[in-house]
């Protein structure tokens, strides 16, 4: 896991190298707004289809907002994610494809060109019950705010240009459990972490019609520095017309505390997105 992410880091700063050699633009100073909505949903039917399948169906909805405010000494940025979606194929019921609620906070001080000051505080949990399930049964293991994750930072950041920035700094992460306790935060309902924190985002534009956006956020406790918690977003996006849209996302998660291996998931998606802003 340890070289997989060495791995990510080289694969980052050999992009952000590259997205240099752009001409740097100054942004304009002020409250800058966006607000992108995506509505996703794909189905399957059957009838005497003598090659077999499933009647199938999933959608998915996704509302990606984002508020700038620049000034000359500081900048105040705040983002969110919020999705959800389900499918269900034959006679299942319907189950969850997609539920995450991110809201994150992020002040920088100007202080020099391209390494800054900053402080930030995020936070993330789900919408609604996740399951796990068998053959005849289902059983819940997650609710909203069950597990539920607060975590403040503070530290230096480099903007070398608009498509790369990174930062490193300290931070404290908190961990919220109810009924679950045992699966996420290693019994306790509460568990407080002090570690170091690294948020990587890298914004390319491929082609005229492609473009792609990652975030990879790396945390690692003070007590246990040999474990490195990983959580990398990426989306890439393929323009159809001004509103049709094919959507690639791939998103790989690592938390020792909720499981040993990496978790990995990916959607590929043709659906409406459009700015509300």
């Amino acid at each position: 896991m340890h070289k997989f992410i060495v791995f990510l880091f080289m694969l980052l700063f050999t992009a952000a190298v590259y997205a240099q050699e752009d001409e740097k633009k100054e942004p304009e100073l002020g409250w800058s707004e966006d607000v992108i909505f995506n509505l996703s949903f794909t189905q399957n039917s059957f009838d005497n289809w003598n090659q077999g399948g499933d009647n199938s169906w999933a959608w998915q909805t996704d509302l990606l907002p984002k508020f700038i405010y620049r000034q000359e000494n500081y900048e105040w940025e705040n983002l969110g994610k919020f999705s959800y979606g389900k499918s269900k194929v034959a006679d299942q019921d319907a189950r969850k494809a997609s539920d995450e609620i991110k809201l994150e906070s992020s002040y920088t001080y100007k202080l020099y060109e391209q390494i800054n000051p900053y402080v930030a505080v995020k936070a993330q949990t789900q919408f609604t019950a996740g399951y796990e399930y068998s053959d005849t049964s289902r059983v819940e293991i997650s609710n909203f705010m069950d597990p539920g994750y607060l975590q403040e930072s503070i530290g230096a950041g480099w903007t070398p240009n608009e498509q790369f920035r990174t930062r490193l700094g300290v931070a404290f992460k908190q961990t919220f459990t109810d009924k679950y306790a045992g699966r996420y935060a290693l019994g306790e309902t509460f568990r407080s972490e002090i570690g170091a924190e690294s948020v990587t985002d890298l914004e390319l534009k491929m082609s005229e019609t492609i473009t792609y956006t990652g975030r990879l956020s790396l945390f690692s406790n003070m007590k246990r520095f040999d474990e490195i918690d990983a959580d990398w977003d990426n989306l890439f996006k393929g323009k159809l017309t001004d509103i049709i849209n094919v959507t690639f996302t791939f998103r790989l998660f690592y938390d020792r505390d909720v499981s040993a291996k990496r978790q990995l998931k990916q959607t590929l998606a043709v659906g409406l997105s459009f700015d509300l802003i």
